[in-house]
């Protein structure tokens, strides 16, 4: 599909601000250096987006390697040893693409997905909310609500934002709610095509860097440098330069190192993954990308961001989420945002540490609300429990923990509907009045998952009975049923009971294997 440029351009400037703070907290949140994670963005912005097949996904560090990346540094001592485990993870992704592992990400359900995006919608915009009154504590910590009773948890960050706002914050916080929401609603109701390409992000962004530095300084107000990006660096070529650090390569002959590259490529590979699946459910095209080529293109990406200095790289939901919503259509607009990035740090860092944190904040909260909107939970509610239950155990489960450990909570309940829907009205028995008669019919594939329910059923059948078999049409009966049926069929003449076998067409063709 050929570059729209003006749609790309657009959501490139728009993720570009989303992804700048993001860099630099999980970097904080990993302890790791904050040049570490600006690198990670660049890396994934502009080499993961041109090798992925996938038109709208958008890659750079995850929080929800924090904690890994975190442990991972104490345990190799420093994070030159740890950049080594990094550039052998990428290596391993690039082996699990070649061996077509990309298929398990086929079987994450649809409930799950919807409700990890509604979880991380949630997340956002409590994360967020302190940092719209001012509270800067932290700007990126972890994706659970609840954390360890050492840290605070989002609730109490909240309250205690209330408690200590700042006035300076809030006021360009609801400034740049309006310009957003008011340059959205007049981009999609105008023809001209000067206010259609301007991104409402970055009007709200300018309008915050004035307020702060023109209209509070003349009222003798303004903003703390905490509430404000903060650059590791002032830019030129050789500061950044100064950020890269090539990795100890002395800790390959350490068993660790491998153990810790090994998590991270699994771990990072199933969040890229689920990413690459959501970011395929909500483009507006629907269009399917290659999920084998996303892990060469996340193991190209880790492989350079280790040898460089970088975290490591996975596709990014949230920053996925403002690309698609800003409306890109295709993978430049996830390349030219790495550019940004790239051209930001060398050029105008002192435009960027002007940037109030409020204003990105507002931003992030947005971009939650069009993931979690109320409308969402009303339809997963309409369409049956089979649906919800796995969807709202999936938010619960993300909100409770983390992102992967609720995604696999949110999975083992759906294969639990999944298995429930299975033996739903698989096997039917119908029996006569003076419970003699019996007739036992398969209605769909038959698998060791029903085997409990036949077993029960032939515990039913009394002594002197007579029982018939039926197996439909043609379906597939799995070999643990067929042993069942057999040892059924050996001890009925001793309990007086006559068994016919009825084997429609080939379905039950090889109950007696002799």
């Amino acid at each position: 599909m050929l570059p729209d440029l003006k749609s790309d351009l657009k959501s490139s400037i728009v993720v570009f601000l989303v992804a700048l703070p993001l860099c630099l907290g999980i970097a904080l949140a990993s302890n790791a250096p904050l040049g570490a994670g600006l690198i990670a963005g660049i890396l994934g912005g502009i080499v993961v987006s041109f090798l992925s097949a996938s038109p709208l996904s958008v890659s750079g560090p995850a929080a929800g390697l924090a904690v890994i990346v975190a442990n991972g540094i104490s345990e190799m001592g420093d994070f030159k040893a740890f950049s080594v485990a990094i550039f052998i993870a990428g290596l391993l992704q690039v082996g699990f693409s070649l061996l077509r592992a990309g298929v398990i990400g086929n079987f994450f359900p649809s409930s799950v997905i919807k409700g990890m995006l509604s979880a991380i919608g949630l997340i956002l915009i409590l994360k967020q909310v302190p940092h719209a009154l001012g509270f800067d504590s932290s700007y990126m910590g972890s994706e659970a609500f609840f954390e360890s009773e050492t840290h605070e948890n989002t609730f109490s960050m909240i309250i205690r934002a209330f408690g200590v706002f700042d006035l300076e914050c809030v006021i360009i916080t609801l400034v740049s709610l309006a310009i957003i929401l008011f340059w959205d609603r007049l981009s999609q109701k105008t023809s001209n095509t000067v206010v259609k390409s301007i991104p409402s992000a970055l009007i709200a962004v300018l309008s915050g860097i004035f307020l702060n530095h023109w209209a509070f300084s003349r009222l003798g107000m303004g903003l703390e440098s905490k509430h404000l990006v903060q650059l590791p660096f002032n830019g030129g070529i050789q500061d950044f330069l100064g950020t890269f650090s090539l990795p100890d390569w002395s800790v390959l002959a350490k068993g660790k190192t491998y153990a810790i590259a090994l998590t991270l490529a699994i771990v990072g590979s199933l969040e890229s993954l689920l990413s690459l699946d959501a970011a395929d459910k909500i483009d507006p095209q629907r269009r399917s990308s290659s999920k084998n080529r996303e892990l060469l293109a996340q193991g190209v990406g880790n492989t350079l961001s280790g040898a460089l200095g970088g975290l490591p790289i996975t596709a990014v939901i949230v920053r996925t989420s403002a690309n698609i919503s800003s409306g890109a259509k295709t993978k430049v607009s996830g390349m030219l945002h790495g550019g940004w990035l790239l051209l930001s740090i060398l050029f105008i860092p002192g435009i960027m540490n002007r940037i109030p944190l409020s204003v990105l904040a507002t931003i992030l909260i947005l971009v939650g609300y069009k993931l979690t909107k109320p409308g969402l939970y009303l339809k997963m509610y309409r369409n049956g429990f089979d649906q919800f239950i796995p969807f709202a155990s999936t938010i619960i489960a993300i909100l409770v923990t983390d992102l992967l450990k609720g995604i696999l909570f949110g999975m083992a309940i759906g294969f639990i509907f999944v298995i429930k829907r299975s033996n739903h009205r698989a096997i039917v028995m119908v029996k006569d009045d003076e419970n003699i008669n019996h007739l036992i019919r398969f209605t769909k594939d038959i698998s060791f998952l029903n085997k409990h329910e036949l077993m029960l059923i032939f515990r039913g059948i009394p002594n002197g009975s007579t029982v018939i078999i039926d197996g439909g049409g043609d379906i597939f009966v799995d070999d643990d049923i067929i042993d069942l049926i057999e040892d059924f069929a050996e001890g009925a003449p001793l309990k007086n009971i006559k068994l016919t076998l009825k084997k429609s067409k080939a379905s039950l063709s090889p109950f007696f294997r002799g």
